[in-house]
C-alpha cells in the first residue's frame, strides 16, 4: 500500500514544474517559498444512487522540497476543502403579523457554496490568524456572503449572515475535521473529507492549501463531479429540461393516487 502511494504521489509531482511554467489557474503560489503541493483522487466522479446516505472521500497528497527539521517540528499544515457548486441563496426571516407567522425581511446573496466540508491537520486558529485565512477564504466563517440588491441600512446584514451559516451547518451542508488531515509519512498525507447525504449534484472542487509557520504558500485545485444516476437521473433531467411537462405529471400522480386511495379505502 505504501509502495502505491509513493508511486501515485510521484506521478503527480512529475507535471508540476511544467504546470508552474504555464500559470495553471488551479495553482496559486506564494513565490517567497520553494515548497510546493500536489493532491490527487481516485476518481474524478461521485455516483449519487437512491440509497446513498453519505460517504467520505480520500484525498492523497504530499510536499515537495520541504524542510525536515520543519517537518520534524510540525511546522507544516494542510487544509482541504470539498466546495460545492455556487448558488445564489436567499435568507428570509419570519415575523407574527395578526397572529399569522409571514416572511417579513429577506436579503438575496451572490452565489456561495451549496456544500463545504474542510478538513485540516489542526483547528484553524492554530495554523493561521484570522486575516490570513479569510484572506484565502478557508473556513466556514470565512465563506464569502456578499448581499446582492437594496440590504436598507445594513443592520440585520450580520443576523441574516448568522442565519445562513447556521442553516447550512443544521443540514449537514458545512461541516468540518479540525484533524482530519493526517501526516502518513515525512511529507506525504491524507485527507479525509465528508460527503453529506445531501450533497448537491454538479461540479465541486477540492481545494488543498499548504502552510509553512502559519504563513501561506500554495494552494491546488483539482474538479470533483457529483452526479445522480439510474432513475433518480433521468427524474432530475427530465424536471430541469421539461418543468411544464414535470409539473403536469406530478399532478396526475397525485390524482391518480388520490382516486386509487378511495377506491381502496371506500365503505360500502
Amino acid at each position: 500500500m505504501r509502495t502505491a502511494i509513493f508511486m501515485f504521489v510521484g506521478s503527480l509531482f512529475a507535471s508540476l514544474p511544467a504546470a508552474a511554467q504555464l500559470a495553471d489557474p488551479t495553482v496559486t503560489i506564494n513565490e517567497k517559498f520553494s515548497e510546493r503541493i500536489d493532491i490527487g483522487i481516485s476518481t474524478n466522479e461521485i455516483a449519487i444512487t437512491s440509497d446513498f446516505s453519505g460517504a467520505d472521500i480520500t484525498v492523497f497528497g504530499a510536499i515537495d522540497r520541504a524542510d525536515e527539521l520543519l517537518l520534524a517540528t510540525f511546522a507544516y499544515d494542510i487544509v482541504v476543502a470539498l466546495e460545492g457548486p455556487r448558488q445564489s441563496t436567499t435568507v428570509r426571516r419570519k415575523e407574527r403579523v395578526a397572529g399569522i407567522w409571514m416572511n417579513r425581511h429577506s436579503i438575496r446573496f451572490e452565489p456561495i457554496p451549496a456544500s463545504y466540508s474542510l478538513s485540516s491537520t489542526r483547528p484553524l486558529a492554530d495554523i493561521a490568524n484570522l486575516m490570513e485565512l479569510a484572506a484565502h477564504d478557508i473556513g466556514i466563517n470565512n465563506v464569502r456572503l456578499v448581499p446582492t440588491g437594496v440590504v436598507g441600512d445594513g443592520s440585520r446584514l450580520t443576523e441574516f449572515r448568522e442565519a445562513l451559516r447556521r442553516i447550512k451547518q443544521s443540514d449537514g451542508l458545512y461541516q468540518r475535521a479540525p484533524t482530519g488531515v493526517q501526516f502518513i509519512s515525512k511529507s506525504l498525507f491524507r485527507a479525509s473529507v465528508r460527503l453529506p447525504a445531501n450533497i448537491p449534484v454538479g461540479p465541486h472542487k477540492v481545494r488543498a492549501v499548504l502552510y509553512k509557520n502559519s504563513q501561506f504558500v500554495m494552494e491546488k485545485v483539482i474538479p470533483l463531479r457529483v452526479v445522480k444516476t439510474g432513475l433518480e437521473q433521468f427524474i432530475y433531467n427530465f424536471a430541469h429540461a421539461n418543468s411544464l411537462a414535470y409539473g403536469l405529471v406530478a399532478v396526475l400522480l397525485a390524482m391518480l393516487t388520490g382516486w386509487l386511495g378511495s377506491l381502496i379505502f371506500r365503505k360500502n
